[in-house]
């Protein structure tokens, strides 16, 4: 087997994980920390991109990596035109974007930056995202809110769906975009998306308002008891934007974000965590319902993914709704790190087709 080697990079708010693998295999993987009062300095995302870059270099050598080894650097992608799934190689076009924050500014957005940076000072090193948050591959009917000044959206967890999707797919001796599938990603927001031979022909926007609560956000609500709270004067615009994402869910029922928490209230008899419990778990398996209509019922295998998989009671709550429609698996947990690594891998392998930011 060629020896390929891969270094990820997935930047958050206050973190960096970084990961290298030689093929499929992790040989270092370290979340760095980074302190509120460094990153306070810094009056923009863009700014942070000297220190964040520094910073992975620092580490890569004290773990005795030579760069000059790698084959691929990823980066999570950030927040960009909405585009088709897939791994890009960054570009000129995609690192102007990036860098004027003309669709949103986001920590993610370094990752190609720093990702390119890095793979430049290599010879033969290429630059490379993979499935970032705003993959749109929804068909047009899917689109149509109900009003011509709406649109529906698609923003979800297109990397981690899309990396389990292939993952599951061998396991019933099929391609990825052989299969139609139900992929409920379950985590501080929840995504449910039908992908129909590859391409994620729908999904709720898991990020602003629309489909299952989750731990902090408020799902979609009722349209006209919204209407009437944000025209209250009681609330903000801002406030109003919190309270759908970062407010919402579980925060507002329980004034906890932690998903676990209530698992154990709910397993030790507090009914009011039982019944938020449940109540999250029927919108779920409600939402792959609706996908499964968009399927028209041809489904091969409906799939839980991320870190809310765990819990087995919310979990034999949605298979007890859904599971006469297809067969359903579970994949607790996430693993980015090694789905942007894999990407990468598939790119410089010649095993994906690797497409241009336009």
């Amino acid at each position: 087997m060629e020896y390929n080697r891969i270094l990820a990079i997935n930047p958050g708010s206050t973190s960096t994980k970084i990961a290298v693998y030689e093929n499929d295999k992790n040989i270092f993987l370290k979340t760095l920390r980074h302190p509120s009062e460094i990153i306070a300095k810094y009056s923009n995302i863009i700014d942070q991109f000297d220190f964040r870059k520094e910073v992975i270099i620092e580490e890569l050598k004290a773990a005795d990596i030579d760069i000059t080894t790698l084959k691929a650097v990823v980066g999570r992608g950030g927040l960009l035109k909405p585009v088709e799934g897939g791994v890009y190689e960054v570009n000129k076009k995609m690192m102007d974007d990036l860098h004027s924050g003309t669709y949103g500014e986001h920590a993610s957005n370094l990752g190609a930056l720093i990702a390119f940076n890095i793979a430049q000072t290599i010879k033969g090193s290429r630059a490379f995202i993979a499935d970032p948050v705003v993959v749109d591959e929804l068909i047009d009917v899917a689109r149509i809110a109900g009003h011509p000044l709406f649109e529906r959206r698609s923003i979800f967890h297109a990397l981690n769906q899309k990396a389990i999707g292939r993952s599951h797919a061998k396991t019933i001796n099929k391609k990825y975009e052989e299969c139609n599938l139900i992929i409920a990603h379950l985590g501080g927001g929840v995504s449910v998306g039908a992908h129909q031979n590859g391409h994620v022909i729908d999904v709720n926007n898991a990020l602003d308002g629309e489909g299952p609560f989750s731990p902090e956000r408020s799902g979609t609500l009722p349209a006209g008891a919204l209407a009437k709270v944000c025209f209250s004067g009681d609330y903000t615009l801002e406030q109003i934007k919190k309270m759908i994402t970062g407010k919402g869910g579980l925060v507002a029922y329980l004034e906890t974000n932690d998903a676990h928490e209530v698992e154990k209230a709910a397993s030790a008899g507090d009914k009011k965590a039982k019944l938020i419990q449940d109540a999250m778990a029927y919108q779920i398996g409600k939402s792959i319902g609706e996908m499964a209509t968009v399927l028209k019922g041809k489904v091969d295998s409906i799939i839980l993914t991320g870190g809310i998989a765990h819990n087995q009671d919310l979990v034999a709550y949605v298979r007890s709704m859904v599971e006469f429609i297809a067969p359903m698996v579970v994949y607790p947990g996430e693993d980015e790190m090694k789905a942007l690594a894999d990407n990468g891998l598939m790119a410089i392998s010649n095993e994906i087709e690797i497409k241009k930011y336009k």
